[in-house]
C-alpha cells in the first residue's frame, strides 16, 4: 500500500528535483532471447519469485487494503485520466525534448507539479514486457510476463494457456489463475463513463488490460471479444460496456479474418454502438447521439504520426483526436469518467531502432497531454502520465548542445563533435577507434550492429525517419530495459505522487484519488 509516510514526503522533494538527473546515467538491457515473438519474447522457465507479493500485491484478486488516513478517502477526483507512453523511459523523453524544443525547452509532461520514480519489474522477470506492468497499474497486481489482468500464479505457459485450437482460438481460451479486478472494472461499478484510447491494436496489452483477463497476451481474438457486450466470451464485469473504445487492429474485429468468423463490428452495432472506421467518421459522431462509439481505424497497429501526416485528407485519426473525441463523449456522464490513453508506437519505434520516429510519437504523445489537459478541470480531474517500461536507448559521449532538430540541423540525430572547433571554426565530429565519427543516440542491442570495423556515416542518413540507430549488441528486434520510469501527475488527489514507489502502488493512487 502507498501512504504519506514522513520519508515519502521527504522523497518528494528529490521527487520534483534531483531524481530525474539522477537516473539519466542508468541503461539496464534486457537479456531476452532473440526471435521474434520478437518484440515481446516467451516466457520461459524462470522461478516467480513469490518475496514480491509483499509489494502491494494481493493475490487471487483479494480485497485492496484500505486507503491511507491522510489520503482522502472519500476521493477528490470525479475525474480520471491515465495517460500510458509505452517504452517511454527517462533516456527516450528526454531525447524527445531535445528534439522538439531544445535543451533548454520543456515539454507538457515536464510542466506537470507531482513527480515520481516507479519500479516496474514483473512477478517473474526483472524486465517487464507491457502486459504484467499496465496490469499492475490497474490492478495492484504483480503478474508474471505475457499475462494480462490475472492473479499472480497465473502462467503464459502454452500448455496451460490455449485457445480451442491453439493459438487460433474460436470459442474461448482454456485459462488458469483468477481475474483481478481492474481501475476500469471499478469505475464501471461505480457508474462511471469510461474509455480506452490507443495507437497500437485494441487488442495490443496495454489496452486490453484495462478490460480483458487473460493468461496470454498473444490470444488477442479471444480479447476482442471480452469487450462485446452480449456476444460469447464478453466480460461481465463491465456492464452495458466501455463508452468509447478507438484504436487500431480491426482484424481481430472483422468476420473474414477471425478464425470464428464472427462479425463483432455488427455485434457491436447491435449493442448501441456507432462503429467508425475513418477519421472522417469520428468527425461525424455526435457525442449527443446516446450511443456509445467504438473506432477501429487499421487493421493492424495505426500508422505512426509521421507517416499519418502524409496522407491528406486524413483517413487515420491523430491520438489527439481521438482523446478529445473520448473526452466528449464521457464528460456527458453525471457520475465522472475514467479515460486511459496510450502512446503505444513510441514502444515500437525503439523497438526498431528509429530513434526519430519514436520521439516524433512522444511528442505526439505530449500534444495529447496538452490538449486534454485544456478540456479537464483539474479542480475535479487527476491526470497521470507514466510509461510501462523503458528501452535501451542511449545518449552518447560528450556532446555538444545541439538545440531542437530542424530540415537544417540534426540536432542530437547527429553526431558527437569535438569540444574545440577547427581552424574554419567549424566543431568536426569525434571519431572512434577504428577512426569513423559516431551518433549521439545509439541503442544497447538492436538489428543494426555492423560486422567488422563500422564504416562512415553521414547526418543525413543518421537524422532520417527510417533510419535504425546503431546498437551494441546483434537482436532481430531492439528489447526492453529494466530502469525505473517516472511518473507526473496533476489535479484532484495529485498529491499522492512522490517518491519512489512500484507499480502496484500507482493503482491505490488512482483508487483512493477517486475514492473507488
Amino acid at each position: 500500500m502507498y501512504s504519506y509516510s514522513t520519508r515519502a514526503r521527504a522523497l518528494r522533494v528529490f521527487g520534483r528535483v534531483g531524481g530525474v538527473s539522477a537516473l539519466l546515467g542508468i541503461a539496464l538491457v534486457a537479456a531476452c532471447s532473440d526471435d521474434d515473438t520478437m518484440l515481446h519474447p516467451p516466457l520461459d522457465a524462470a522461478t516467480p519469485d513469490s518475496g514480491s507479493l509483499t509489494d502491494g500485491a494481493v493475490p487471487d484478486g483479494g480485497v485492496k487494503p484500505a486507503c491511507a488516513p491522510d489520503v482522502t478517502t472519500g476521493g477528490k477526483a470525479k475525474n480520471v485520466v491515465f495517460f500510458l507512453g509505452d517504452g517511454m523511459g527517462i533516456t527516450t523523453l528526454t531525447g524527445a525534448r531535445i528534439y522538439s524544443v531544445g535543451e533548454e525547452g520543456s515539454l507538457t509532461i515536464d510542466t506537470l507539479p507531482e513527480t515520481g520514480f516507479v519500479r516496474t519489474y514483473s512477478h517473474d522477470f526483472m524486465v517487464t514486457d507491457s502486459a504484467p506492468s499496465m496490469s499492475a497499474y490497474m490492478t495492484g497486481v504483480k503478474m508474471n510476463n505475457n499475462v494480462i489482468s490475472m492473479s499472480p500464479e497465473t502462467v503464459a505457459d502454452p500448455t496451460k494457456c490455449v485457445g480451442s485450437s491453439g493459438y487460433k482460438e474460436d470459442s474461448g481460451v482454456t485459462q488458469n489463475g483468477a481475474a483481478v479486478t481492474t481501475f476500469l472494472e471499478l469505475a464501471k461499478k461505480a457508474g462511471k463513463a469510461t474509455g480506452v484510447v490507443t495507437t497500437t491494436r485494441l487488442t495490443d496489452a496495454t489496452p486490453a488490460a484495462t478490460y480483458a483477463h487473460i493468461c496470454q497476451r498473444n490470444l488477442e481474438f479471444d480479447i476482442a471479444a471480452q469487450v462485446v457486450p452480449g456476444g460469447a466470451g464478453y466480460n461481465a464485469a463491465l456492464g452495458n460496456g466501455i463508452d468509447v473504445v478507438l484504436g487500431g487492429g480491426s482484424e481481430k474485429f472483422d468476420k473474414a479474418t477471425r478464425p470464428d468468423q464472427r462479425d463483432l463490428f455488427a455485434e457491436l452495432t447491435a449493442q448501441n454502438y456507432t462503429v467508425v472506421r475513418t477519421a472522417a467518421d469520428l468527425a461525424a459522431y455526435s457525442p449527443n447521439s446516446g450511443k456509445r462509439l467504438f473506432g477501429s481505424f487499421t487493421p493492424n497497429d495505426m500508422s505512426y504520426e509521421v507517416d499519418r501526416i502524409k496522407v491528406t485528407p486524413a483517413v487515420e485519426p491523430s491520438l489527439t483526436d481521438m482523446a478529445v473525441a473520448a473526452l466528449d463523449v464521457l464528460t456527458k456522464g453525471p457520475n465522472g469518467y475514467f479515460l486511459m490513453v496510450e502512446g503505444g508506437r513510441i514502444d515500437h519505434a525503439l523497438h526498431a531502432t528509429q530513434a526519430r520516429r519514436a520521439f516524433e510519437e512522444t511528442v505526439s504523445f505530449d500534444r495529447t497531454i496538452a490538449a486534454v489537459l485544456a478540456k479537464v478541470d483539474l479542480a475535479n480531474t487527476l491526470v497521470v502520465v507514466t510509461a510501462d517500461h523503458d528501452h535501451t536507448l542511449v545518449h552518447n559521449g560528450y556532446a555538444h548542445r545541439v538545440g531542437k532538430t530542424t530540415p537544417t540541423n540534426p540536432g542530437l540525430l547527429g553526431f558527437v563533435r569535438n569540444p574545440e572547433p577547427a581552424a574554419d571554426g567549424t566543431f568536426t565530429p569525434v571519431n572512434d577507434r577504428d577512426g569513423v565519427p559516431y551518433t549521439i543516440i545509439g541503442f544497447g542491442n538492436g538489428p543494426n550492429r555492423v560486422a567488422g570495423k563500422r564504416t562512415a556515416l553521414d547526418e543525413t542518413t543518421t537524422s532520417g525517419v527510417d533510419y535504425r540507430q546503431e546498437a551494441t549488441f546483434h537482436l532481430s528486434s531492439e528489447t526492453h530495459g529494466g530502469t525505473d520510469v517516472s511518473i507526473w501527475s496533476t489535479g484532484a488527489s495529485s498529491e499522492q505522487v512522490h517518491g519512489f514507489m512500484t507499480n502496484t502502488a500507482v493503482f491505490d493512487i488512482l483508487r483512493c484519488g477517486a475514492g473507488l
